[in-house]
């Protein structure tokens, strides 16, 4: 029996795993939106919408951690260029630019945005 997966055929393993736990993190976001689909209570959707950006702790939410995730992405982009290993540096400087703006956009718009919707629901259940 022959293994067809993830690390197998040289692939590195660490973007099997990634693989993996996008897979997992996409079955998790699809039960939170079968969740919502018949969702009638404005305070139960503000809560749910507080997990996604949690304004007292953003890293905690899924906004922070996306957002993280895109930094650390862009450190590694911006350690490429200096350790000489790509020849076009400014593709590089680009690519960090590129991930560092990403990054800033989940947590600056998008979580701003939630956060918005979140208290026009239900502002009794703002975080102190």
């Amino acid at each position: 029996m022959t293994v067809n997966g993830p690390g197998t055929d040289g692939e590195d393993p660490r973007i099997g795993r990634a693989r993996a736990s996008v897979g997992i993190a996409l079955m998790a976001l699809q039960q939170i939106e079968d969740d919502l689909a018949d969702l009638a209570d404005p305070a139960g959707l503000a809560e749910i919408l507080r997990e996604l950006f949690r304004e007292d702790d953003p890293q905690a939410g899924l906004c922070g951690s996306l957002a993280q995730l895109l930094a650390v992405a862009g450190a590694v982009a911006d350690r490429i260029e200096d350790d000489g290993q790509d020849q076009d540096g400014e593709a590089d400087r680009e690519v960090s630019g590129l991930l560092e703006e990403a990054a800033a956009f989940v947590v600056d718009s998008a979580g701003l945005r939630l956060h918005y919707a979140t208290r026009t629901l239900h502002p009794v259940g703002e975080r102190e």
